[in-house]
């Protein structure tokens, strides 16, 4: 059922972004500096990688669309389909974690120091990127939601 213009939510607004960017960043700092989310990141291979940034997209489009928020997809302002504040939310979920991580030097303390170069280095960074967004886009999710 549809809610009455009155009471939806306005168009996706720069705000917005800024609100799921200070959820994203505030959740993701954890988990970019836990050892732990480094060795998770060594041992997934790729599938496991792809199958966590679907979760991730999952847990974005049910934050925003599917819990009791208001919102319905097919209103809102879309590239390709695809509505802007899911295409900001997965973009602030996984960048926020890549962002911390680099400014951290994380890959550097956590994968060089150990031995790890080169490529093997970038793929493992990018599979932790996917461990830390999964509590990321909780994080910036519900930031948009709430306020």
């Amino acid at each position: 059922m549809k809610r009455p213009r009155a009471l939806r939510r306005p168009n996706f607004r720069i705000a917005d972004s800024a609100q799921q960017t200070v959820g994203g960043f505030l959740l993701a700092g954890p988990f970019v500096v836990t050892e732990e989310v480094w060795v998770l990141a060594r041992g997934m291979n790729a599938i496991q990688a792809v199958l966590t940034a679907g979760v991730v997209a999952a847990i974005g489009y049910a934050a925003l669309y599917r819990a009791d928020t208001g919102r319905e997809p097919e209103e809102e302002q879309a590239v390709a389909g695809i509505p802007i504040r899911f295409l900001s939310l997965m973009t602030v979920s996984f960048g926020s974690v890549l962002v911390l991580a680099l400014l951290f030097d994380a890959p550097e303390t956590f994968l060089i120091d150990q031995g790890m170069t080169g490529r093997a280095v970038w793929i493992t960074t990018a599979k932790a990127v996917t461990v830390g967004a999964v509590f990321s886009v909780v994080g910036a999710a519900t930031a948009d939601s709430v306020f």
